[in-house]
C-alpha cells in the first residue's frame, strides 16, 4: 500500500473528518473522489479538491439508486481503492419519543446508505483482489449516552455487519477497518437535531432531559483533534507511521474518550462471564 497511489472515494466531505481526510489524501499523493448532498453549497471546497486532481460528485446517501455513483464512477475507469463511509447526522430523542419517520431517516443515512455502497464497491475490488472499506463508527455503538440511542443502533449494526464482511472478503484480500470516534472539533454540535415529539414530564430532571439541554447548549467538552485523528487513520490505510505493520487490524479507536469506554465494554463483558458462567456453560444439550 505505502507505494500505491490509491483512489479514494469520502463521503460526507463539506466539513469535519471528511473534509480532513480528504486533505490527508490529497496531501499523501493520492485521488480522491469527494461527495456530499448539495456540493453547490461549498463552491470553494469543489474548487479547492479539484484543482488538487480530485473530483466531486453529488451523493444522496438516503437515495435507493446511491451505490450507483460507485457504478458509474468505474464504468468511467475510476478504480476505487478505498471507500469511507463518514458521512452522517444524529437526532437526539429518547427512544421512546423517536417517530417511525425520524428512526426510519436515521438507519437510511446511517446503515441502508453505507450498505448500498458497500454492495456497489465489492464486485469491483473483489475482482481486482484488492481494497480497503472503512466505516466511520461512534463511541455511541460501545455504550452512548441518553438521546442517542437509534442512532447508536445504526452504528452498531454496521459495526457488527462489518465484522462479518471482514470474514466473507478476506479471501480477495479485501481489507474492512472500523473507526469507532470519540467527540472531536468537528461541526457535529452545530448540527443537533433534537427529536420532534416533546419530553414527557416524567423525563424532567433525569440524565435525559440534562443531556438534551447540553447537547442544545453546546457545551458538551470535545476532546479530540479532527486533523489529527485523520492523520492517524490515513496512515492506517496506507501503513505508513502509525499504521506501519498493522495491515490486518480491523478496529480503530480514536480520542482519549475512548479508552474508558473501550474498558468498560470488557469489564461489562467480563462481569456477565464471572456472573453467569456457570450457567453459560450448563444448558448444552446433555451427552
Amino acid at each position: 500500500m505505502v507505494s500505491k497511489k490509491l483512489t479514494w472515494l469520502i463521503t460526507g466531505c463539506s466539513s469535519g473528518f471528511g473534509l480532513s481526510l480528504t486533505r490527508a489524501a490529497q496531501a499523501g499523493g493520492h485521488k480522491v473522489i469527494a461527495t456530499s448532498r448539495n456540493p453547490s453549497r461549498t463552491p470553494e471546497l469543489v474548487a479547492e479538491i479539484e484543482s488538487k486532481g480530485g473530483k466531486w460528485v453529488q451523493l444522496d446517501l438516503d437515495s435507493a439508486q446511491g451505490g450507483d455513483v460507485i457504478t458509474e464512477l468505474e464504468k468511467g475507469g475510476e478504480q476505487i481503492d478505498v471507500l469511507v463511509n463518514n458521512a452522517g447526522y444524529s437526532i437526539h430523542a429518547p427512544i421512546e419519543t423517536m417517530t417511525e419517520e425520524e428512526t426510519r431517516s436515521q438507519m437510511e443515512t446511517m446503515y441502508f446508505g453505507p450498505l448500498r455502497l458497500i454492495r456497489a464497491v465489492l464486485p469491483h475490488m473483489r475482482q481486482r483482489r484488492s481494497g480497503v472499506i472503512v466505516n466511520m463508527s461512534s463511541g455511541a455503538s460501545l455504550d452512548g449516552i441518553p438521546t442517542m440511542g437509534v442512532y447508536a443502533g445504526a452504528k452498531a449494526g454496521l459495526d457488527a455487519l462489518t465484522k462479518i464482511l471482514a470474514k466473507e472478503v478476506a479471501p480477495f484480500n479485501i481489507r474492512t477497518l472500523t473507526v469507532v470516534l470519540g467527540t472531536f472539533n468537528t461541526n457535529m454540535l452545530n448540527a443537533v437535531v433534537l427529536g420532534k415529539t416533546p419530553l414527557p414530564d416524567d423525563y424532567r430532571g433525569t440524565i435525559t432531559e440534562q443531556m438534551q439541554d447540553l447537547l442544545v447548549s453546546g457545551k458538551i467538552k470535545l476532546n479530540g483533534d479532527k486533523d489529527k485523528a485523520m492523520q492517524a487513520l490515513y496512515q492506517v490505510v496506507v501503513g505508513e507511521g502509525v499504521g506501519e505493520g498493522h495491515e490486518p487490524e480491523k478496529l480503530l479507536p480514536l480520542g482519549s474518550d475512548m479508552t474508558p469506554r473501550l474498558k468498560g465494554v470488557q469489564d461489562y463483558l467480563g462481569h456477565a462471564l464471572e456472573v453467569f458462567g456457570s450457567v453459560t456453560n450448563s444448558v448444552d444439550v446433555d451427552k
